[in-house]
């Protein structure tokens, strides 16, 4: 990144505990980059340098292309003969993902310069709290009938708007996602899986594009470290990804509502 500084090298238990909170929290509704900018604070570390967060995020990005790689066969399939042989539930499945993906990377390259100014302890608070309750809303209003196999694709523009507010740590991609998916009458595991396809295409811009900024900074490698980062993030988003999707029509949305209104009542108390 142009003008990044570098930081201290994080241990080997930094990069642990670095890489399991972004595997952990990424595809569940509780905002990885929210937690990603306050561990450092909380734990008194010091900011780890944007190398570490990016390395953090392929592991994640890995861990659900290996996760739905079957799903991306068939889409992405799908989408290819659909210029030849005409659409079906699965390339309109694969246009609305690309659909869905163009407000945030549009909003990133427009407001990036201003993002530093929402990354305040309160501001992460107020976004934990009120997206939480919108997510409580949605999943308590919503019909919960649909699958993905009827999303059109004005719909997931909405959702695409929806997830383009993530840019406010806090608010969670995932759950942003997820509400909209519940609005539009998705069953939980369909708003879910749409979240983890819709992940992949997201990460994978802006992770591509913060590394490039950092592939010209210059910055000191401790390469054991980002393996450490990369692998920790890579295998503890596997297991989330594999009991969220397992559990989450049974759960619903409470526990995720409820861990994210603590955490911003404990947000508020340190830092008010």
């Amino acid at each position: 990144m142009a003008g990044c500084k570098l930081s201290a090298d994080l241990s080997n238990l930094q990069a642990f505990v670095l890489g399991l909170l972004q595997g952990l929290t990424e595809f569940l509704p509780v905002s990885s980059s929210a937690h990603l900018i306050l561990l450092p604070r909380l734990a008194n570390w010091g900011a780890q340098d944007v190398l570490y967060d990016v390395v953090a995020h392929c592991g994640s990005l890995l861990a659900v292309i290996a996760y739905c790689r079957r799903d991306l066969h068939r889409i992405i399939s799908a989408w290819r003969r659909s210029f030849t042989q005409g659409p079906n539930a699965e390339s309109r499945l694969a246009w609305c993902l690309l659909v869905a993906t163009a407000p945030i990377c549009l909003a990133g390259l427009l407001f990036r310069g201003a993002l530093d100014s929402v990354r305040a302890p309160l501001v992460i608070a107020g976004a934990t709290a009120l997206f939480a309750l919108l997510l409580w809303w949605a999943d308590h209003c919503g019909k919960r009938t649909r699958d993905l196999t009827g999303l059109r694709l004005k719909e997931a523009l909405l959702v695409g708007l929806l997830q383009a507010l993530a840019l406010v740590p806090g608010a969670s991609r995932a759950g942003l996602v997820i509400t909209a998916g519940l609005l539009l009458g998705l069953r939980r595991g369909a708003a879910s899986r749409f979240s983890l396809l819709l992940a992949i295409p997201t990460i994978l811009l802006a992770t591509g594009y913060e590394a490039l900024h950092v592939a010209y900074s210059g910055i000191r490698v401790d390469w054991m470290a980002l393996l450490i980062v990369g692998a920790v993030s890579f295998i503890s988003a596997m297991t989330a990804i594999h009991f969220f999707l397992k559990l989450v029509e049974r759960t619903g949305m409470l526990p995720y509502i409820i861990y994210r209104l603590l955490l911003a009542a404990l947000l508020f108390g340190l830092f008010h």
